[in-house]
């Protein structure tokens, strides 16, 4: 089996690509690649990111991976985490920025002066541990117990239009989708790799997925 990590010149993709070959088990072949040729012949696909949403649509288009991504999204297991899953969506207001478009929904920047139960005022980029809460069954979250905590740091959050996408949510300090995800596609705000034994367990889940739910 073939696990291309996308490789556009943006994210922590030696972190990914270290954190993915530590949990595999079933002998896959996991690999970093810009090519797009390689992309839509791996059996499946992850999509890191970090950084600007403008800058990562550009470098992904400047390596002509676009299209490849789309591909990926139709016929296998995808994966997608932080920018990587930002992008899957129509719209960030990040830049006023196009995404990919496979999912309905905006990428919406938090709002300004958030403040926590006891009158705190927050952060905004939201980084660190935040629980998340699984709003349906998948098999990506086997081992991982509901609200577990996971790593983020963003400043912009999905919003789907589609509600039935919203496969996870957290707080900060209202809810908000922290996965989206249909069919063979789960994609992340957090960062797994940075998320020590769930994340780890999440990714050995995704090495294991046929892509059906």
């Amino acid at each position: 089996m073939k696990v291309a990590v996308i490789d556009y010149g943006m994210g922590n993709l030696h972190s990914v690509l270290k954190s993915v070959q530590f949990v595999n088990d079933i002998g896959a072949d996991i690999f970093l690649t810009s090519d797009p040729e390689q992309v839509i012949k791996a059996d499946k696909v992850i999509f890191p990111g970090q950084g600007a949403m403008p800058d990562c649509m550009r470098e992904l288009n400047s390596h002509g991976l676009a299209e490849a991504v789309r591909e990926s999204t139709r016929n296998k297991p995808f994966f997608g985490i932080c920018v990587g899953a930002q992008l899957l969506l129509e719209h960030s207001e990040e830049g006023d920025t196009p995404g990919l478009g496979i999912f309905k929904g905006e990428v919406k920047r938090f709002a300004a002066n958030l403040l926590d139960a006891h009158g705190e005022r927050l952060k905004v980029p939201h980084m660190g541990w935040n629980r998340v809460y699984q709003r349906s069954a998948h098999p990506l979250f086997a081992g991982i117990e509901d609200g577990e905590r996971f790593y983020f740091v963003h400043s912009y959050h999905f919003a789907p239009a589609e509600a039935g996408i919203n496969l996870a949510e957290s707080e900060y300090p209202e809810r908000f989708c922290c996965i989206v995800g249909r069919g063979n596609i789960f994609a992340t705000q957090f960062h797994t790799e940075k998320s020590h034994r769930a994340g780890l367990q999440m990714m050995k889940n995704f090495l294991a997925w046929d892509g059906t739910v």
